[in-house]
C-alpha cells in the first residue's frame, strides 16, 4: 500500500463509495471523529453522495450536547441501516436526536447490539472468518425469540442473529459482516500514517476496526489532532500502525470527550488529587450508593454503569476506602475515579487503559467480580429493562455494554427508585415519601429485557437490587424483600407500589441505620473485614424457597 494522505475532511469524505459499510469509533462524545462525520453529511447535501451506507458503532457516536457525531449521517438516502450498542441519549425535555426520529418513524432498518459482540464481529472479519458464536445475550432482546436486536419492523423483517444449536449446546450466531470503510480517530498521526492516543480518554476499538476494513480491501480514515514528523513517536506509544491508514486528516479543535475540550487527568498525563472530586451532597441518591457499596469486598474488580451507581466512587472516597477496589469500565479505563455527568466513559488516575475490544473480552467471560448498574424496570422473573422506554425513546440510549457485562457477571447489583417522580427526603435517619410516585417501576413484564432473570438463576450469579425503601434478592421464588429502611412501611410503600407479588421470607432486616444520617457511616469495618477473609456484611440469609415460612409471598 502507499503511504497515507494528508487530506482536508471533505476531500476524505469525497473517498467513501455508494453503499459502504462504514464503520466508526467513538464513544458519545469520547474520541468521535465528529469533523469527518459533518464532512461525509456535507457532501451528501451537495452532491447526494455516498448513498445507501451502513453505518456500524460498537459503542455511540455522538450526543445531544454539542458533537452531532451520527446525527450528521441521518439523512433520507444517505443512511440506509443503522447498527449500533447505544444511541444518542439525553432528557425527553430535549428534541430527539436526528437518528432517533429515523428509527422511531421506521425510515430505516435500525438494530441494538451489544457493544462487545460488535467488536467481536470486527476480529471475526479481519481474519475473514464466518461470525460470532456466542452465549452472551440469550433470553434478552438480543435473542430472535424476542426482538432479535431489532429495533423497527423494518429491521425485524431483516433478521441479523440467528439462534443454532452447536456441538449439544444452544447459541446465538451473529454471520460477519464485512466493513469496507473506518473512521477511526486518534490524537496524532505521523507522515507514515502510526497513530498515537496521548490525549485521548480511552483507545476505544480503533485498531479491531482499522484490521477489519484493511483486510477486506477498504478504505482508513483517521481523524487526529495534529501531525508529527515520521520517526517521531515511540514505537510502544503507537497504537495504530500506518500500515492501517489510507488517510489522515487533521482537526486541531476535536473535543476530547462531552462538552470537554482537553483535561489532562483524562488521558492519564496528570493525576488528580482526590479532594479535587466532588463529593454527592447528603440525600436520597446517596443513601442507595451508600447501601451499594456495602456490597463490595475488599481486592474487588468492579465494574460501574450510568445511574446512581455511578456515585459509588466518591462513597469510597469520602470513607476513605479509595483503591480497596479497582474500577473497570467498558470504554477501558481500569482503576481511577469514573467521571460523572458529561464526561461518563471517562477515568481520572487510571492505572491502566484497555482498549475497548479486550475489556469486553474480559467482561464476557465473567473475569471481574461484581457490576453496579442502574434499572428502569424490574419483572416478577426479575428481568430488567435499562435499554428501552417506549414513551420517551431517545432518553435511552439502548443497551451498550450492559448485556456484554451481565451475561457472565458473579455479583450483579441493580440500583434505582421503587417508583418514578415519587417526592422522597431523608429526615432524622428515616426516609419520608411526600408523594408517592405515579409510574411504577416493579412491572409484571419488563417492556425490554435487557437482563434474563431466569438465565441469572440457571447459571447461579448473585443478583441484588437496591432501592431507597429495600434491598431485594433474585431467588427462585422470585425477587425477595431481605432488607427495609427506616421510615417505611412494607405493606403501604413497598408491596402495595409492586405490579406483582414480593417475595417476604421473614420479617426484613433493617438497612444500616448510620446509611441515613449525614455523617460517614462506617464503611471501612465492612471492607477491612473482607481484608481479613471474613465477610463483606453482617450476611442475611439467603431467602431460599425451603426456607420459607407459610407467609412467604406479597398480597
Amino acid at each position: 500500500m502507499a503511504f497515507p494522505r494528508l487530506l482536508t475532511a471533505d476531500a476524505a469524505a469525497a473517498l467513501i463509495p455508494d453503499g459502504a459499510v462504514v464503520t466508526v469509533s467513538s464513544s458519545s462524545g469520547l474520541g468521535c471523529p465528529d469533523a469527518m462525520l459533518a464532512a461525509v453529511g456535507r457532501r451528501f447535501e451537495r452532491e447526494g453522495r455516498p448513498r445507501d451506507i451502513t453505518t456500524i458503532h460498537p459503542i455511540a457516536a455522538g450526543d445531544v450536547y454539542g458533537i452531532n457525531g451520527i446525527d450528521h449521517l441521518a439523512q433520507a438516502g444517505l443512511l440506509a441501516r443503522i447498527i449500533a450498542g447505544s444511541y444518542p441519549s439525553g432528557p425527553s425535555s430535549r428534541e430527539p436526536p436526528l437518528i432517533w426520529q429515523m428509527v422511531t418513524g421506521n425510515r430505516i432498518p435500525a438494530y441494538n447490539v451489544p457493544s462487545g459482540i460488535l467488536f467481536d464481529l470486527h476480529r471475526e472479519a479481519a481474519a475473514k472468518r464466518p461470525g460470532v458464536l456466542t452465549k452472551v445475550g440469550l433470553d434478552t432482546f438480543v435473542d430472535p425469540e424476542r426482538e432479535g436486536c431489532a429495533m423497527n419492523a423494518r429491521a425485524a423483517a431483516q433478521p441479523i442473529v440467528q439462534k443454532i444449536d452447536f456441538a449439544g449446546e444452544t447459541w446465538l450466531f451473529f454471520p460477519t459482516l464485512a466493513p469496507s470503510v473506518a473512521i477511526i480517530r486518534a490524537t496524532t498521526a505521523d507522515e507514515r500514517g502510526n497513530l498515537s492516543y496521548e490525549h485521548e480518554g480511552g483507545y476505544l476499538g480503533p485498531l479491531d476496526q482499522a484490521l477489519a476494513v484493511r483486510n477486506n480491501g477498504g478504505l482508513v480514515i483517521a481523524q487526529v489532532k495534529r501531525l508529527a514528523q515520521s520517526g517521531s513517536l515511540k514505537p510502544l506509544h503507537v497504537h495504530v500502525p500506518g500500515v492501517l491508514v489510507d488517510a489522515i486528516v487533521v482537526v486541531p479543535d476535536q473535543m476530547q470527550t462531552t462538552q470537554t475540550a482537553y483535561e489532562p487527568a483524562i488521558s492519564g498525563e496528570v493525576f488528580r488529587p482526590l479532594s479535587s472530586f466532588e463529593i454527592p451532597a447528603f440525600g436520597i441518591q446517596k443513601v442507595i450508593a451508600r447501601r451499594v457499596a456495602q456490597e463490595l469486598r475488599y481486592g474487588d474488580a468492579v465494574n460501574i454503569g450510568f445511574g446512581i451507581s455511578a456515585n459509588v466512587p466518591r462513597i469510597l472516597i469520602e470513607e476513605g476506602r479509595h483503591g480497596d477496589v479497582t474500577w473497570v469500565i467498558e470504554q477501558g479505563a481500569v482503576g481511577g475515579v469514573p467521571l460523572l455527568d458529561f464526561q461518563f466513559g471517562c477515568a481520572s488516575n487510571a492505572e491502566a487503559m484497555m482498549p475497548s475490544p479486550q475489556q469486553f473480552t474480559y467482561f464476557q467471560g465473567g473475569g471481574f467480580d461484581a457490576s453496579l448498574l442502574s434499572f428502569l424496570q424490574i419483572d416478577r422473573q426479575g428481568c430488567v429493562n435499562v435499554s428501552k422506554l417506549g414513551a420517551r425513546p431517545h432518553v435511552t440510549a439502548g443497551a451498550g455494554g450492559f448485556i456484554d457485562i451481565t451475561a457472565r457477571a458473579k455479583r450483579i447489583v441493580f440500583s434505582g427508585f421503587f417508583t418514578a417522580g415519587a417526592a422522597i427526603a431523608v429526615e432524622g435517619g428515616k426516609v419520608a415519601i411526600t408523594r408517592e410516585g405515579k409510574v411504577r417501576k416493579l412491572v409484571d413484564r419488563v417492556e425490554h429485557v435487557s437482563f434474563s432473570g431466569a438465565r441469572a438463576l440457571a447459571q447461579g450469579q448473585d443478583v441484588t437490587y437496591v432501592t431507597e425503601r429495600c434491598v431485594m434478592k433474585l431467588t427462585p421464588a422470585g425477587v425477595a424483600i431481605t432488607e427495609i429502611a427506616p421510615g417505611i412501611d412494607l405493606d403501604r410503600d413497598v408491596l402495595a407500589q409492586a405490579d406483582f407479588p414480593l417475595v417476604v421470607p421473614r420479617p426484613p432486616h433493617a438497612m444500616d441505620a448510620a446509611l441515613f444520617r449525614p455523617e460517614v457511616f462506617g464503611l471501612d469495618t465492612r471492607l477491612d473485614a473482607t481484608r481479613t477473609g471474613e465477610a463483606a456484611l453482617p450476611q442475611v440469609e439467603d431467602p431460599q424457597l425451603s426456607e420459607f415460612p407459610a407467609f412467604a409471598t406479597s398480597r
